[in-house]
């Protein structure tokens, strides 16, 4: 074997393993983002360009006795190295795709499977963010849908069900949404709370077709009941789905609200001082008092990859969350406020842009779509 699919390497990492990771992107490439999981193995960073100029030396810092997995920007240079390697008696194969088969790979996983309803946790692993998949009767939603809506198709298309909502928590910064061509492509409805409509920055309305949220609203599909809870802090139209079964279950799609550690940041509309507030009031006051301690929460984004439980899906009850959430241990407004404004790091540049995008302002290639998305999400407080 010469090569390694994505899926194949997201196998190995979800459990424990000693194989070697050679990373051979050059130095800019490397210190924005690179191959992490839940376990994340040992990483060697030796550009491409070492290995050209200097092939006996590079060979010789790579150590000996382990399987080697090269990875590089598109799989091309680290397919010449895991050569070079595999000449000189190293075990070495090539990351087929490289970063950007990495940062596109998508994980569906059931969250629960009853008779009657299913809900499935998408998880693109690059990115550290989440969507939900529900079906219930025949008919599905979906909520925040990630960049490639054919992910979602597909995977509709193999559980024989049509499309009936696409729910957005809130116009996201950190990735492109497919809400719009998702139900553009479906003939479904896509939805969006009207506040989030107008780009923070420009003050310009959205251009897609939507449909307006309202807190209280309800949506039926099949056995399940979604209530949208308008939840502003993260973005002035931020909500969230509390979702019923009828009988004892209740589950919270939280969107960036809160996360099983952490939450989301109130500064990403340029806003941070003055939204700061009003996170702790919808969190400590409406939340608290409106998502009983036993629904399990559902959130849009991971911080951690511990997070997950044994089945890899990032859930837990909201009991637990109040109690272990590092984030959510503040008595009053002033010292939360305090924390959370100490605890914002750079945001990125591209965010702007990418709310541009997900309002219908701008189009981009998929060249510059991917380049927008590049690395992980900052979208909860930093830990430092």
């Amino acid at each position: 074997m010469t090569q390694l699919s994505v899926s194949d390497l997201y196998g190995r990492l979800a459990q424990p393993n000693d194989f070697l990771l050679l990373d051979v992107r050059n130095d800019k490439e490397y210190g924005v983002w690179r191959i992490e999981a839940r376990y994340t193995p040992e990483t060697l960073h030796i550009p491409y360009v070492v290995f050209v100029e200097d092939e006996e030396n590079a060979v010789a810092a790579v150590p000996p006795g382990r399987e080697i997995v090269a990875v590089c920007a598109k799989g091309g240079a680290s397919d010449f190295v895991a050569e070079i390697l595999r000449a000189n008696g190293r075990p070495a194969v090539n990351l087929a795709g490289g970063m950007i088969a990495w940062g596109n790979h998508y994980v569906f996983r059931p969250v629960v499977e009853e008779r009657d309803y299913q809900i499935y946790q998408v998880e693109r692993v690059a990115r550290g963010c989440l969507s939900y998949v529900l079906i219930s009767q025949g008919q599905a939603a979906v909520i925040d849908p990630l960049r490639h809506q054919g992910r979602y198709r597909q995977f509709l298309g193999e559980k024989g069900v049509e499309l009936a909502l696409v729910l957005d928590t809130h116009a996201h910064a950190d990735h492109i949404s497919s809400g719009p061509t998702l139900a553009a492509a479906t003939g479904a409805t896509y939805h969006l709370h009207p506040y989030d409509a107008i780009h923070p920055f420009d003050m310009l309305p959205a251009v897609i077709p939507y449909s307006m949220l309202a807190d209280g609203q309800t949506f039926h599909l099949g056995a399940l009941t979604i209530q949208v809870l308008h939840m502003p802090g993260h973005t002035l139209g931020q909500v969230n789905f509390l979702v019923s079964d009828g009988r004892d279950q209740r589950y919270l799609f939280s969107g960036d609200n809160i996360f099983i550690q952490s939450f989301g940041r109130p500064d990403l509309g340029g806003q941070g001082a003055a939204w700061a507030p009003l996170v702790y009031e919808t969190i400590f006051g409406r939340l608290r008092s409106q998502v009983a301690a036993d629904t399990w929460l559902l959130p849009g984004h991971t911080a951690q990859y511990d997070e997950a439980n044994e089945d890899g899906v990032y859930t837990r009850r909201i009991g637990d969350v109040w109690r272990d959430n590092r984030d959510l241990q503040f008595a009053d407004k002033e010292s939360f406020v305090r924390h959370t404004l100490s605890h914002l790091s750079a945001a990125p540049a591209q965010y702007v842009q990418i709310k541009r995008v997900n309002l219908g302002l701008v189009t981009p290639t998929e060249h510059e779509a991917s380049e927008l998305e590049l690395g992980k999400n900052v979208c909860a407080l930093s830990e430092v």
